[in-house]
């Protein structure tokens, strides 16, 4: 665990440059805007370890699988998120020598993310061997309000010395992915144009021809007066840049201030785009870089009116919320239903792909609290669209019948993972696609949407569960072999029970949805029944017996539920007696050693206990966080959050907040060692759901809101505000009690530990303390 960031209520800070964590700053540093995103990369070049990063929503590459031993069903490609052309390039020269922070002694380092006012600045003073001093004050940001558009502004000053200085903004198509099989490059130059002050750059994929078109515009401003300076074109196939000369005297500087726009053919003709890009470029230039950051922070101060949790007492907790909540914002922002949120946002490479069941099973409840509610639907319409390519997906591995598995891991809704006990066995995924149906519909009352959309895609993942299953004569009950359930580090096991249980579940669900919507729609009932070709009797009569025939492993001596058939027969010894030169295990071990060992990846059973708790009673959900959190080592970000929640759910403050900072401060202080090949985006609404959740205990039962909230020692306070059904209600929880106010034209009925409470319009009730505050 690394703890190099400074602690701060609103901004990310750095102080002095250590290169060995250049790579890691990068990804905690990175900004977005939902439409493109780019790494904390330097402006100027720079000549130590780094991974350049820029990232545009939606353009990706389907690089060639590259596996040892071919197996029938494995996808041909694994789709890359793409580093795309990159935006912020400022190449310095001081009487000819590059301003390189790799070559040069570096006086003074600061680095800073404004969270506030989304925006990041860098500055420092860097000495050359003669003793000539530079220093560089920069600010960036991927503008809100104008989404393919970004803003730089770099100023450098000459501190002991007269010089001549050339810089040279640019555009560089010339990039390449660290992670790419082959070592191919996934760019193709289509054509570039330059005017003064200007140039566009549109390069295109291989094999997918998504274009991006980027164009930059420059100024130079100095203190005083007018400089005298001179313009060059500088050109290659991908690269186009302005060369500009000019001399600086002693304690003078210069500001370049640079606008870039990033167009995608996603969003915009290809024969448009170059005409696009100069127009919009017109437009951001007009208004000014002091103006868009005003505009920048307004955007951000909206954000932070919606989503924003404030905890006095703990700046270490309130810093990690914010960066998570953050990140999220800089990640998505909902306005187009093509879009998704990738594991690691626009922040690296690792991983590919746009979409894993993470959207589902952990930020779906985020944006359902925290934007309107066309924002959550947008991220159910995604998999809505996807249903076809689902059935695809599934008549390649052998079913049939309109069955549904819905990828691991895609772009466009093809299966693109390609490791086989994730690809074919990790089937838990169509689990957390039916819980978001139902928990968004149980959220917003939109119970219209299983009719004109949920009901589709709960009939196809019904039928692939109803052909996954499999009798057994032994057991006389179904069962599902060879599957991989959430703990990765257990591939080709039998029975999971996470699975099973997620699999009778969505039986379930399907069959309370089709009864639903017959009732309340039938002529919408009709129409999805004649579109998927639906036998309601024999299919339906299928998984009623399957939901009653199915077999669940279980431990009852222990009074468990089994991760799996033959999980005791493994040494159980727990992960605290692991040496700390050993963690983290999947950086040590074989993979062998893994496979065999008792050590839980993530939440596992635990994580189904946590989706249906109110199946189970405090003992039981008692006995099972103390058999399986012990042998969890946390390495995938997707546990500690889960861990948080039940453990706040069992009164266990000490351990809920030792698994919030965890979860919170994941990439903060890198607990993983990990954090360098990008930020843990998904897991970031983990954080969010460990507060609203866990501390504050928030559910939806039968349509109204119910919290138990409980306050951390360390804690003074903490607050928040969230969207239910038409109202915004504020939740604020201190050592005198809970608060509630609400915003809505009608009082709202709220349950704290139980007892239910009228909120009149525009008005608080406070409430005296609880149990278990």
């Amino acid at each position: 665990m690394k703890n190099y960031i400074k602690h701060d209520e609103w901004n990310i800070i750095e102080e002095g440059f250590n290169p060995a964590l250049n790579k890691v700053s990068e990804s905690i540093f990175s900004i977005g805007n939902g439409r493109m995103g780019q790494r904390a990369n330097f402006e100027e070049r720079y000549g130590g370890e780094s991974l350049q990063g820029s990232y545009v929503a939606g353009v990706y590459y389907p690089d060639k699988t590259r596996v040892g031993w071919w197996k029938n069903g494995y996808p041909e490609y694994f789709a890359k998120v793409l580093n795309a052309p990159s935006w912020i390039g400022i190449d310095v020269f001081v009487d000819g020598e590059p301003l390189d922070l790799h070559r040069l002694e570096i006086l003074r380092f600061r680095r800073q993310l404004c969270m506030r006012d989304g925006y990041l600045s860098r500055s420092f003073t860097a000495r050359f061997e003669d003793g000539r001093e530079v220093a560089v004050e920069a600010t960036r940001f991927c503008s809100l309000v104008d989404d393919e558009c970004g803003a730089l502004s770099y100023r450098i000053s000459a501190r002991n010395f007269e010089g001549r200085f050339v810089v040279i903004p640019y555009l560089d198509g010339g990039v390449r992915n660290m992670d790419s099989n082959y070592d191919e490059t996934f760019w193709e130059y289509v054509a570039a144009s330059t005017a003064p002050n200007r140039s566009v750059l549109t390069m295109r994929t291989k094999k997918t021809d998504f274009w991006v078109t980027t164009g930059m515009h420059y100024e130079l401003l100095a203190d005083e007066g007018r400089i005298q300076c001179s313009e060059q074109d500088v050109r290659r196939d991908d690269y186009i840049g302005k060369s500009v000369t000019f001399d600086l005297a002693a304690g003078q500087s210069i500001a370049v201030r640079k606008y870039a726009v990033v167009l995608s053919s996603e969003n915009h003709p290809k024969a448009d785009m170059e005409a696009r890009a100069s127009a919009m470029l017109d437009r951001v230039v007009a208004k000014g870089f002091d103006r868009m950051m005003v505009e920048q922070s307004e955007a951000w101060g909206q954000k932070w009116e919606e989503s924003d949790i404030r905890i006095r007492g703990d700046i270490a907790a309130q810093q990690a919320i914010r960066f998570n909540i953050f990140q999220l914002h800089q990640t998505y922002s909902g306005e187009d239903e093509r879009l998704n949120i990738g594991p690691k946002g626009f922040t690296g490479e690792k991983y590919g792909g746009a979409t894993y069941w993470d959207t589902e099973a952990y930020c779906l409840p985020f944006y359902l609290a925290t934007a309107p509610p066309a924002v959550a639907k947008n991220l159910l319409l995604y998999r809505y669209r996807h249903l076809p390519k689902a059935i695809e997906n599934a008549r390649k591995l052998g079913f049939d019948g309109g069955a549904a598995l819905f990828p691991m891991v895609t772009m466009n809704g093809e299966e693109c993972h390609n490791e086989w006990e994730i690809t074919f066995e990790e089937i838990h995924r169509n689990g957390a696609i039916a819980f978001a149906i139902y928990n968004y519909v149980r959220y917003t009352g939109d119970d219209e949407y299983l009719a004109d959309y949920g009901l589709e895609v709960l009939i196809g993942i019904a039928r692939f569960w109803a052909q996954r299953v499999n009798w057994s004569e032994y057991r006389q009950r179904y069962v599902i072999l060879g599957v991989t359930g959430p703990n990765e580090y257990e591939n080709n096991v039998n029975n999971n029970w996470y699975t099973n249980t997620m699999a009778v579940w969505c039986l379930t669900y399907a069959l309370e949805a089709l009864t639903a919507v017959r009732h309340a729609w039938p002529a919408k009932y009709e129409a999805v029944i004649t579109r998927t070709a639906f036998d309601e009797r024999h299919e339906t009569g299928t998984w009623e017996t399957i939901v009653e025939k199915m077999y669940y492993p279980v431990d009852g001596e222990r009074g468990i539920f089994l991760q799996q058939d033959g999980f005791l027969d493994k040494e159980l010894v727990p992960a605290e007696s692991l040496p700390a030169e050993q963690r983290p295990l999947n950086q040590h071990w074989s993979w062998d050693r893994i496979l065999r060992s008792c050590y839980i990846k993530q939440a596992d059973v635990l994580q189904g206990i946590y989706l249906l708790e109110d199946r189970f009673d405090l003992e039981t959900i008692r006995r099972n966080v103390d058999f399986y959190e012990p042998l969890t080592v946390h390495e995938s970000s997707l546990s500690p959050c889960v861990h948080a929640i039940l453990a706040a759910k069992l009164g266990d403050e000490e351990r809920a907040y030792q698994f919030y900072l965890r979860t919170a401060r994941l990439d903060l202080d890198d607990y993983n060692n990990d954090t360098e090949d990008g930020l843990h985006i998904t897991s970031m609404a983990g954080t969010w759901m460990s507060i609203v959740e866990g501390f504050a205990g928030m559910r939806v039962r039968d349509g109204r809101l119910h919290f138990s909230p409980m306050l951390p020692v360390k804690w003074q306070s903490y607050e928040f505000s969230i969207r239910f059904r038409g109202t915004v209600l504020t939740v604020k929880v201190s050592r005198s009690g809970v608060l509630l106010a609400h915003s809505g034209s009608d009082p709202l009925t709220v349950f704290v530990f139980g007892h239910p409470y009228r909120v009149p319009r525009e008005a608080s009730v406070e409430l005296a303390g609880g149990q278990r505050i």
